[in-house]
């Protein structure tokens, strides 16, 4: 994600799983992903007064936390960029949009650039990355769906090089595999509140203009009305659909204008990420039993207990992976 917003990465990737990488990635998510939780003060509004848990000092701290870390990374990609930004290239998110404001600063201003990264990053990042980690946790449990969606990569990919987007549309099974993961475990599984514009009735409930609304996902998701064996995981239930949505049923991105505007982003980050893990590495878990898939009750569903497994280069990728 830092690579297609930033174009590098957080940490460098021998540094990673040390503690000096460490470090700045628990940095980074304090700053950027700690906002993502229920915000009691939008059911109680009578909290703002009483200062209820000094939470709006600490939001207006991490605002401002928020601001130098941006600021920051702004002078430095236009002091490393000012001289090629024009250059036909393959640019990052937010060289793209320096780029535009050359040529529309009315409408991209810094402003506007540091809020739509702003966005990226909190919404982008940890969502995504929690479910990749349900997929591997669902995908060890499954030992046979493992092996399908690495037979398929195999076949449609080699081991000449990464999987990449031109693959995609040659990997259905694989997009089968993230869609149920998203049945099973949806990142956010009361959506995203909305409000209502104007009063209406839902099932037999008169719902007043400006009530705040929440779609409880998670129930739609395992409703056996909904779905045929709804706790099963079974990738193959989305391949009579090619892996796309199914009417209202299935919304882990939400649906209609107020759906979630990076779904598609988040589907190749997703279908990159999970695909280069099965291509390049045989998996297997730690010890006999199976891996823990307890859930946390928060405003993201992550694993309670992190996922450990055991990963070796596979031998058909060795040649490719010693080039790099």
């Amino acid at each position: 994600m830092m690579r297609m917003v930033v174009g590098k990465p957080c940490v460098r990737e021998e540094f990673a799983c040390m503690d000096v990488g460490k470090k700045p990635l628990k940095e980074f998510k304090k700053v950027f992903c700690s906002s993502l939780t229920v915000n009691i003060y939008d059911f109680f509004p009578i909290l703002w007064w009483v200062g209820y848990k000094g939470l709006e000092k600490n939001m207006i701290r991490l605002q401002r936390k928020r601001d130098e870390v941006l600021g920051r990374l702004f002078e430095e990609i236009k002091l490393n960029n000012d001289n090629i930004l024009d250059v036909e290239k393959m640019r990052p998110l937010i060289e793209t949009l320096f780029s535009l404001q050359k040529s529309e600063p009315e409408f991209f201003s810094d402003d506007v650039i540091k809020s739509l990264t702003l966005m990226v990053f909190v919404a982008g990042t940890e969502t995504t990355a929690i479910t990749m980690e349900w997929a591997m946790s669902l995908l060890l449990n499954h030992p046979k769906v493992l092996q399908k969606v690495k037979a398929e990569i195999d076949c449609q990919v080699g081991c000449e090089r990464f999987i990449n987007d031109l693959d995609f549309s040659k990997l259905p099974y694989l997009h089968c595999v993230i869609n149920e993961t998203l049945r099973l475990y949806p990142t956010v599984p009361l959506s995203l509140p909305h409000c209502s514009s104007v009063g209406c009735t839902v099932g037999g409930f008169h719902i007043l203009q400006g009530t705040i609304l929440l779609v409880n996902a998670w129930s739609m998701h395992r409703d056996p009305k909904l779905w045929e064996e709804p706790t099963k995981f079974k990738p193959e239930r989305f391949e009579e659909i090619n892996g796309e949505r199914e009417g209202f049923k299935f919304i882990p991105f939400g649906i209609g204008r107020r759906a979630c505007p990076s779904a598609g982003m988040a589907m190749r980050v997703m279908s990159l990420a999970l695909g280069a893990f099965i291509q390049c590495f045989d998996w297997e878990m730690v010890g006999k039993k199976m891996v823990d898939m307890t859930s946390s009750s928060e405003f993201l569903v992550a694993k309670t207990k992190p996922l450990e497994a055991v990963c070796t280069p596979c031998p058909s990728m060795t040649n490719f992976l010693s080039q790099l």
